[in-house]
This record gives C-alpha cells, structure tokens and sequence, in this order.
C-alpha cells in the first residue's frame, strides 16, 4: 500500500520522463470506443452468487478492515467444475454488533462462505452450502490457499487471518474438518497471502504464510492524508513481521522450518506470494510481494535452504531503486521465452512493475516499455493474473483495484467508504505492449468497487478464464468470459504420480514456431487461489490434435502426443520416470 502522496506529488523523472500537472490529470481517463465489445458480462446475479463482504468499519478506521478479503476457485467435490469460497470479515476492536446489523445483506452467523457450483447445460448456478459443509470459519479473514496437501484426492483450503489462521482438510464426503492445531501449522500474526509448494520435491505440499505488520487494537496510530484529514495508516507505521514456512512431513502434520531454511533471516510485511522456478534449475523459489519496503526472491537451494536474492536479482525494487505497495503478483512467461516473468501490483502513483526474466533469474523493469506505467498511475492494484482471455496464446492481464487512502471526491460526496475504483484490463499486442481495452470491454468491468481478491478459472468449462473479484465491503463480482471462446483452445489438468492431486509447479510447453509456455499453479493474485488446470489458448493456430511436452515438479519431462483440442485432458505423470 504504502505511503498517501499528496496529489501535487511528482514521479521519477527516469521512469516516465517529465510529466506535467494536466498529463498526470489525464492519466485516469480512458479511451472511449464508440461501440464497446463484451469480453466480460457480470453473471453474479444470474448464478445466484450472493455474498456480501462485511469489514466491520466503526468510523475508528482500523487498520485490518480495508485489507481483505480473497476468494478461492477449486472444485471442492470432484464433480469436475469449479466451487467457489469467499472470505469474510467480523467486527474489530471489540465493537459491539446487534443481529438488526447484519440482516439481511449478511447471514448469520457471519463466517467464510462456500458456494457449490450446479453448472447444468452451460448454465451456472451456485448453491451456499457452507453450514453443510461444516465450514465454520469465524475469524476476520484475509485470503485463503487450496490445495490437497494430505495426496488423499480432495482439495483441502488453508485460510488466513488477522489473528489465527485455521487449516481445513477436506474429508472427501462433502464436509470439511478444522485441523489446524494437530497439523501445526497456525501462525498468530496477521496473514494475507499464503502459497502450497513442494519446496524440496518429496511429494507433498508444503505451505508458506506471508505475514504483514505487527498491528494492535490496544495501541492504534493516528494517521493523517495530505490534507490532515483523518485517514487509514501507511505500513510504514508498523513494524513488519516475518514470513513462515512448514514442511509436510506426509503424516498430516507439518514441521515449522522457518528458521532452519533461512526464511526468518528477513522482515517484510506480505502481502502477495508466488512460487515458481525463477532461476531455471527445476527447484521451486518463492517471490513475496512486500507492502513499502524491498521484495523477496527466496532462491532456493536443493530443497534444503533459501537465500533472499531479490536485490541482486533486480525485482527487491524499481528500475529507480524505490521499494513499492507491492499488493497482487502474479509470475508466468508473458513473453514466450520459456522463463517465469513478474507482474506485481502498487499504490496509486506508483504504478504497477513488469520485471522481464533473462531465463537464468535476473531481471530487469520493464513497465514503461510494455506500456503498463501510465494506465495505472491513478489507481491502486491488488489482485491480479496473467491469462489469456482472448485465447490468442498471449498473456494478458487484468488487475483489481481499490484504493487504501480516502479519495477526496468520494468523501465529499459523503460515500461511507470512499476508496472504490474501477478494475483494469490490458491486452498483450503480441509485439512486446500492452494496451488498456478496460473502455472497450462492456459495462462488467466499468463498475466501480473497493477491488481486492480476485480469482481466475473456467468456471463454465467454455474453454476461457473467467474471473471472481472479491469486493471489501461490497460484493462479489463474477465476470463471465465471452471473448475466449471464439478461438481454439485446450485444457491441461496435470497430475502427480497416481493422479491423486494436481501437481502444482510442473509446467508444460506446446512447441512450435513461437511456443507456448503455462505452469499450473493456484498462488498469486491477492489473498486467493485459482484453478489450478492450465488453459492454452491457440490463437490464429489451425490443428485438430495438439502434443505437449511436461516438465513435473521432481525436474523430470513427459511428452504427450495427439491432444484433442476444445477439450479438457487430464495427463498423469509416469511412475517408472
């Protein structure tokens, strides 16, 4: 989030030469065209996904309320689609509430909300079926991981929490069971972001908690905007807290190696975590997105410790050597080289940062080249992903946001929550650019809200991503992809040995004369957790069968010949590799 600059501030003559008062106003204006495309049209009414998020805001302005909430796409019970969980919030610093609050935008008793998707005929439908599941989670939530880290089949979801965070395995009946302590895995500071990860590749899931800053009711600060009005506090104010990391010992329960690995060496105050092989040697690394101060690049060694290589490796900062918001991060290979590249959301005025990978783990900044610096200069980004909405087999980009400091124009107008700002989409032209086209997209994206979670998966089995944004103190946003079906498409769910659980890390490549490279993953983005299954769109490609090669997590490869396309196609690593 970082500091509130006052709104005659400057930038950086390096990083977008000068710019003077009417450019930097022009900024936030978008293209009109003169007949908007549908690429995405909000089906959230349409589906019955009803959830309102409550942040329990007193006019105290905690710190905590205006920081959740994430949302987890994952298919909870093996029926083949994707089922929907969404975090929530409670009351803060021990206000009291009164049931007349809360009905009926908020049902009782206020906890995480579970929504099983009935797609029927193309037609989505959601069902809350929270109390049938057994999902009780009453803490104030921030975001959520899912993942299945006990190899028994059933995604199991792993929530964060200002305060105590809860691990939820599922039992593979329907119902989940709150297990956190026999696990050992809580962690009493206040998390955000979390990421499941085979770090030293035995085969089990490990998890790593990015916590944020060392922030209490007891003791709160009074924070000021550029106007001295009374605001929500910059993390600068707080001390930051350091990260966590558990090793699965495939028991069910997990080993706190946050010492021992050399995770605890640094401070941070996270907010986005991805895992990803950055370096190219087959091992798995962390990148943790950290709110003011320099980013982390845990490298790591062999599966048995991680050194901070951010710096060095050029993604601790900016190409002006500043440390940013850093909120949503996403890594993928945009450019097609074959490496993991990095995308991370910031504060208004400091734009959201592209680092372009060499293919060996260094860096550069690239932001103003791509086009991405001026478009985002207005606006504050949280969750985001790299996906390819148009399945033209390049990487776009869409990007949530919501504001941290009260936006005068809003507070004027007596809003009770003056931080909604309208979400982002930018193109990849295929050329090394990217162009806004929010304008041009329909109304679903035009609306504006206090954006942060946001989740990306085909939630309608089309073939195309489709996205769920996680309002704070607002509701759920489902935007319905209806660009991507017009191009060819497949879809990879890949497995682990035995197609127990997918095997998040492995990447897969569909050769040709400009090869396409995916890795399934559900980290990164905000405080959420997407569909795991890698969709590569085949743009102006002509085939009927595809073939692919697979990198698994251990570093072995697989080819996989004669893939139809417009279908989905679950590979399964080999044992005998």
């Amino acid at each position: 989030m970082g500091i509130a600059y006052p709104a005659s501030g400057t930038c950086s003559p390096s990083r977008f030469g000068v710019m003077s008062a009417m450019a930097t106003a022009l900024i936030s204006l978008q293209p009109v065209a003169s007949q908007a495309e549908t690429l995405f049209v909000d089906a959230t009414a349409s589906s019955n996904l009803s959830f309102e998020h409550f942040n329990g805001m007193s006019g105290e302005l905690y710190f905590p309320e205006m920081m959740g909430g994430g949302v987890a796409l994952f298919d909870y019970d093996q029926d083949g689609d994707l089922d929907v969980y969404l975090v929530q919030g409670q009351m803060l610093g021990g206000k009291p509430v009164s049931e007349a609050t809360f009905a009926p935008r908020y049902p009782l008793p206020l906890t995480d909300r579970l929504y099983r998707n009935d797609l029927e005929d193309g037609q989505l439908r959601f069902t809350d079926v929270t109390e049938d599941a057994g999902l009780r989670a009453e803490g104030y939530g921030m975001g959520v991981a899912a993942a299945d880290y006990d190899n028994d089949g059933d995604v199991d979801l792993y929530v964060t929490n200002y305060g105590s965070n809860q691990l939820w395995r599922n039992s593979g009946d329907g119902r989940f069971e709150e297990v956190t302590g026999q696990a050992g895995v809580d962690d009493a500071r206040w998390s955000v972001s979390a990421t499941w990860v085979d770090y030293d590749r035995d085969g089990w899931l490990d998890l790593y908690v990015g916590n944020y800053v060392d922030y209490s009711f007891t003791n709160p600060k009074p924070c000021r905007s550029s106007t001295s009005a009374r605001d929500y506090c910059s993390p600068l104010v707080y001390e930051p807290q350091v990260d966590s990391l558990f090793r699965n010992r495939g028991d069910g329960s997990f080993e706190d190696v946050s010492e021992t690995s050399g995770i605890r060496k640094a401070y941070g105050g996270a907010l986005g975590v991805v895992a990803a092989d950055f370096d190219g040697d087959r091992w798995p690394d962390i990148y943790v997105a950290n709110d003011g101060v320099a980013n982390q690049l845990w490298i790591n060694h062999g599966g048995d410790r991680f050194s901070d290589e951010a710096v060095m490796a050029g993604v601790g900062v900016n190409m002006d050597g500043s440390p940013e918001a850093s909120m949503g991060v996403d890594a993928a290979d945009f450019d097609g080289d074959g490496d993991e590249d990095l995308f991370m959301t910031h504060l208004a005025r400091e734009t959201n940062t592209l680092f372009v990978n060499d293919g060996k783990g260094w860096f550069e900044d690239r932001t103003v080249a791509m086009g991405l610096a001026n478009p985002s200069f207005a606006f504050t980004g949280f969750g985001t992903a790299w996906f390819d909405y148009d399945n033209d087999g390049w990487l776009d980009l869409l990007v949530a946001n919501g504001a941290v400091t009260r936006i005068e124009e809003q507070l004027m107008a007596r809003e009770p929550y003056p931080l909604r700002q309208p979400n982002q989409l930018f193109r990849n032209r295929g050329d090394g650019r990217y162009r806004e086209v929010t304008a041009e997209s329909g109304p679903a994206l035009a609306v504006s809200l206090v954006s942060r979670g946001a989740a990306f998966g085909d939630l309608d089995l089309d073939g195309d991503s489709d996205v769920i944004i996680a309002s704070n103190a607002g509701p759920a946003q489902l935007l319905l992809n209806t660009a991507g079906d017009s191009s060819g498409w497949v879809g990879l769910r890949l497995l682990t040995v035995g197609g127990t659980r997918d095997a998040y890390g492995a990447r897969v490549v569909l050769e040709g004369e400009r090869p396409l490279w995916r890795r399934s993953r559900a980290d990164g983005s905000y405080a959420s957790s997407n569909d795991p299954r890698v969709l590569i769109g085949l743009g102006e490609r002509a085939a009927d069968k595809v073939s692919v090669r697979v990198i698994w997590p251990d570093g072995s490869e697989e080819t996989f010949p004669s893939l139809a396309v417009g279908r989905y196609h679950a590979l399964e690593q080999s044992s005998d590799r």
